[in-house]
């Protein structure tokens, strides 16, 4: 299985109509199922819900072009985690270090809400994905979604490993899964996620880098 779905990707009916409609309204924007973005020997993956309509979808690159690729891409350059600016297009020639960013579903979902046979289909993806990167040691969960369908790739009870903001979870596959609250326009507005939080939960995950 390859880690990348096809631009084209045909397997979810409900995505594949929606992206259809959103070619005839946005004929210049991307519009197909968005691959992975980052460094082929990351020790992070950092995993996502679903491409954006106007960000990932647009741009093509996970997490370009919306209000949480740029609170995302800030917190990483602040790690130390990229090359370059991100000028927030796929073109910008900004590159990350040690981490790789995908998405639990690869294609926009109507108001941004995948349905859970979509995150199946899909999750053969993320699985090759994760087995693709040989370095791999931790798993950065952007929400609830996203922890749930690392959980369910490698078979283990969602009941054992509880989602909770910059929760640490030590998988038996030797892996480490920290949570997040997602980085979206919504939970930062409301207050439910601050750049210091979000900020605190990325050490976290850094720290789970250490032998």
């Amino acid at each position: 299985m390859k880690p990348e779905p096809d631009v084209g990707c045909r397997k979810c009916p409900r995505l594949v109509k929606f992206r259809r409609q959103n070619e005839k309204l946005y004929p210049d924007y991307f519009n197909g199922a968005v691959s992975s973005f980052g460094d082929a020997d990351a020790r992070i993956l950092v995993l996502g819900l679903a491409p954006g309509l106007q960000g990932a979808n647009k741009t093509g690159r996970p997490f370009t072009g919306d209000f949480s690729g740029v609170l995302l891409f800030k917190c990483l350059a602040t790690m130390g985690w990229t090359v370059g600016e991100n000028g927030n297009h796929a073109d910008d020639g900004l590159a990350l270090k040690d981490v790789m960013i995908t998405n639990a579903v690869r294609c926009v979902p109507p108001e941004n809400k995948p349905t859970g046979p979509e995150v199946n289909n899909c999750r053969p993806y993320l699985m090759a994905r994760m087995h693709a990167l040989p370095r791999l040691k931790v798993i950065f969960a952007l929400g609830k979604v996203a922890h749930d369908s690392a959980v369910r790739t490698f078979g283990f009870k969602l009941a054992d490993y509880k989602f909770a903001h910059a929760a640490v979870h030590q998988l038996p596959n030797g892996l480490t899964l920290v949570d997040t609250y997602h980085c979206s326009r919504y939970n930062v507005n409301t207050g439910r996620l601050t750049e210091e939080m979000f900020m605190d939960a990325l050490k976290t995950a850094a720290r789970a880098l250490q032998p």
